[in-house]
């Protein structure tokens, strides 16, 4: 028995159903948050508010709810933004006790509008795991392993939840030595054939028509890297493809745009770095940085979870082996 485990009840006077809105938020997004970062349970009914979970975590929920609804007396819009900075005061980290947000069923399947997606493989499984658990994850490994495709499902499931708000999709322009400038047509159609892969698996799991509509009203939205800068992304499920084609410097600028109530997965192949030899890969670098991490979640893939055609996966653990031959190292 879990002897650090509490429930608790809290009852918030005066009961006022306009304020009781304003703090839970739309769909309860505000309670939701509070849940997922302390990770805890949260039930209401009405003023009364049922927490459970681990006793310091249940206490620091009770005080910034308390203080929460004090605020809706004051006439103040409680947002998820008023809510982080209220866990931040109050010192909250992410409880490490292995929940995750509940999803009805199967945990680990994927429903999406046109398609259902089930995890292959402990490394795709821990992958679903670790997308669902922390805001920030990587997906590292080999073509074809379902790193992006698997990362395009989680975002469309969470869009379609409400968890999320939008969609964005980001690339490194970094292709045999070809720049976006020497591409013909406007940015969109310039960094089009960069995305390609993020397209596909979006058209498959929603439908075309349903893609463009919602590209039109930039609830998806694409851009290449170098654009991120200054930005801040709120309540946005964020995917950089290919990562282990940025630098240092744009990998620390990307992971810094996360805002609010975000999650952002980051995939790449270390063995198809296409930078020039003297630029180090920023995916390595942050791979080193963050090892240590609690909450930044990390997967690493190898041939045995490549699910395209059979070849591919021997040629994935003949080039390995040719490496692992020709490496000084050894």
């Amino acid at each position: 028995m879990n002897t650090d485990a509490a429930s608790q009840t809290l009852s918030l006077e005066p009961y006022d159903s306009r304020r009781l809105a304003n703090l839970c938020g739309k769909l309860d997004e505000n309670i939701q948050h509070i849940s997922r970062r302390l990770g805890i349970d949260i039930a209401n009914r009405g003023n009364e508010f049922m927490l459970s979970g681990a006793r310091t975590a249940v206490q620091t929920a009770s005080n910034v709810i308390s203080l929460l609804y004090d605020e809706t007396g004051e006439g103040l819009e409680i947002t998820p933004e008023v809510v982080h900075l209220h866990l931040q005061g109050a010192g909250a980290t992410r409880q490490s006790n292995g929940r995750k947000t509940e999803h009805p069923g199967d945990e680990l399947l994927i429903r999406t509008r046109h398609a259902r997606i089930r995890p292959r493989g402990e490394h795709q499984k821990a992958y679903i795991r670790n997308i669902r658990r922390h805001d920030i994850n990587f997906g590292i490994g080999p073509a074809g392993t379902g790193k992006t495709w698997l990362a395009v499902a989680c975002a469309v499931d969470a869009m379609e939840r409400g968890e999320v708000q939008r969609i964005m999709l980001v690339r490194p322009a970094v292709e045999a030595g070809e720049k976006l400038g020497f591409l013909p047509g406007d940015l969109a159609e310039k960094i089009d054939p960069y995305l390609r892969p993020l397209y596909d698996a979006l058209y498959e799991m929603l439908g075309f028509e349903q893609v463009a509509r919602l590209m039109e009203r930039n609830v998806i939205e694409v851009a290449p890297l170098a654009y991120m800068r200054g930005r801040t992304l709120n309540s946005s499920f964020i995917i950089l493809d290919e990562s282990q084609n940025t630098t240092m410097e744009q990998m620390k600028m990307f992971l810094t745009r996360m805002g609010f109530g975000s999650r952002a997965v980051i995939t790449g192949d270390m063995t198809q770095v296409d930078l020039p030899r003297h630029i180090g890969s920023g995916l390595v670098h942050a791979l080193t940085v963050l090892a240590d991490e609690p909450d930044i979640g990390i997967t690493r893939f190898d041939s045995r979870d490549v699910v395209r055609h059979p070849l591919v996966q021997r040629i994935v653990e003949a080039y390995e082996r040719h490496e692992r031959d020709t490496d000084p190292g050894n």
